[in-house]
């Protein structure tokens, strides 16, 4: 008897079964969308800006200018 079958089928191996290789790589594609959305939000959180309340605006520079004279 002669073994036509040169590899031995494995039920993990992605590759003998279509749909669970689209699904596994939608799922794989998604969480790196996710991950990506995740470090660009965190990257931007933390250079947010800062308020400082306390900085004290020359006259001249306000939206109605006061000018001495």
């Amino acid at each position: 008897m002669e073994n036509n079958n040169l590899y031995a089928d494995n039920n993990a191996d992605i590759e003998l079964n279509k749909p669970s290789k689209a699904k596994y790589l939608f799922l794989l594609g998604f969480l790196g969308f996710f991950v990506f959305f995740a470090a660009c939000n965190y990257g931007l959180w933390t250079k947010r800006y800062k308020s400082n309340a306390d900085v004290e605006v020359p006259e001249s520079a306000k939206y109605t200018p006061k000018y001495d004279g």
